[in-house]
């Protein structure tokens, strides 16, 4: 049955360079570094072959043990500095745009919701994530 939910939209605007942005998004030494929700959780793992037909996997865990995932998927469409699309392993699909403004670049990252949680629930989460990635940049 096909998800009837709208897609969800998160974004933020990091003050870096497009390279810099470009390489702490798609780098797995980098990603480990903020790749989850909140502070109880980690991204202890990462693994990730850019390029369309490529996959990706980023072992998100609680921190306390008691609850892990893999994150996976497999790219559809990868242009450098501009544009990332892949397709879950859940067969949901994710599109995140790089919008270089000079000093800045805005990443919009919209995706199909699944559908076990709130949309709400499942904004404010990849929201998170996005907000950590943002943090993390702009202090590397």
């Amino acid at each position: 049955m096909e998800n009837p939910k709208q897609p969800i939209t998160v974004a933020a605007t990091v003050k870096a360079p497009i390279q810099k942005v470009w390489q702490s998004f798609t780098a797995p030494e980098h990603s480990v570094n903020w790749s989850f929700a909140s502070d109880d959780w980690h991204a202890p793992e990462a693994e990730n072959d850019l390029r369309t037909g490529g996959k990706f996997r980023t072992k998100m865990a609680a921190k306390d043990g008691s609850m892990s995932f893999d994150f996976v998927g497999v790219y559809t469409n990868v242009e450098n500095h501009k544009k990332i699309e892949y397709k879950l392993g859940d067969g949901r699909f994710v599109s995140i745009s790089f919008e270089d403004l000079g000093d800045s670049v805005t990443v919009t990252e919209t995706f199909d919701p699944e559908n076990t949680h709130p949309v709400e629930f499942q904004k404010a989460g990849w929201q998170a994530i996005m907000d950590n990635f943002k943090k993390y940049t702009e202090t590397l």
